[in-house]
């Protein structure tokens, strides 16, 4: 692959370059997150911090998909959806890369200690924990998708935790709830990207096949994040509540993911893990908005 300076890259493919090797919707999701879970944990909503935790947020997610970019260069090479990706394709270099990444850390803990050092120290485990161990696991064991939950399930809890400098069964709870909800959500994605995936070597289904096996641990691990996803209700979350009518419609979006999750266990298509995929796209979305809604509603 011949170099390319950087410096030639017309200013429309720089653009393009940023939001790839960021992964902006991928990082505003997640953002996305965070925002969530800190108007879920504050008592009077600072816009200030919510600019920080939005910009600190984006830099931390951003920093973690180059670097994972950077790593995984030449089997990202391999695949047809990676093949295009900046460094891949030539349109980035690697030390490019290295720096903007590099650069993201920094800004993205510093900004997020602003807010409070408990935020910015879990920030900074997030992106250890995905270029660390699981960008590396992810050729070697399907238990890279459980590493990989832990700094997925992080963002939920970090805004908590940006709300009120405090670590306890609150936002471990809305960690709980994005940690079981990683499973059914990436293992529908495995499914679907199963042979595109093998290509690089990825072990991404819990069986490594597209069996039963499979799609009954999908099935399990989206009724483990129902019953989480209830548990408030019940008042055993501390200050993290739910009204009754909140949990029914969040009861209602966890079994409309369940019935997709079934649906691939009956089906075993790429059509139906795609379907849930967008299902738990959807749920985890929608579920963040209820709860946030039935705080400020009830």
């Amino acid at each position: 692959m011949s170099k390319v300076s950087d410096s030639t890259i017309p200013k429309a493919s720089i653009i393009s370059n940023f939001k790839e090797i960021t992964k902006m919707r991928l990082s505003l999701s997640v953002v996305f997150s965070s925002l969530a879970g800190y108007l879920l944990g504050a008592d009077e909503v600072s816009f200030y911090t919510l600019l920080l935790l939005a910009f600190g947020g984006y830099f931390m997610v951003g920093a973690s998909n180059a670097y994972n970019q950077i790593i995984e260069r030449d089997l990202d090479a391999l695949m047809e959806r990676t093949k295009n990706r900046p460094i891949p394709s030539g349109s980035m270099s690697v030390q490019s890369a290295f720096i903007l990444a590099t650069i993201f850390t920094i800004l993205g803990i510093t900004v997020l200690y602003i807010i409070n050092p408990q935020t910015a120290m879990f920030g900074a485990i997030s992106i250890f924990l995905y270029t660390s161990a699981y960008t590396p696991l992810k050729t070697k064991t399907p238990l890279s998708v459980f590493v990989g939950a832990i700094p997925g399930a992080i963002p939920f809890m970090l805004g908590w935790v940006a709300a009120t400098n405090d670590f306890g069964i609150e936002p471990g709870t809305l960690f709980m709830l994005q940690f079981f909800w990683q499973f059914p959500h990436f293992w529908a994605i495995g499914w679907f990207l199963h042979e595109d995936y093998q290509k690089a070597g990825f072990n991404m289904l819990p069986t490594g096949k597209r069996d039963k096996g499979t799609a009954v641990q999908t099935i399990l691990y989206t009724v483990w994040t129902i019953i989480v996803s209830i548990i408030p209700v019940f008042g055993f979350t501390g200050e993290l509540k739910l009204t009754i009518v909140g949990a029914i419609v969040v009861l209602l979006l966890g079994l409309v993911m369940l019935y997709y999750a079934i649906q691939l266990f009956k089906k075993m298509t790429v059509v139906a893990a795609r379907q849930l995929m967008l299902a738990s796209v959807l749920y985890i979305t929608l579920v963040q908005i209820v709860y946030v809604l039935d705080k400020f509603i009830r």
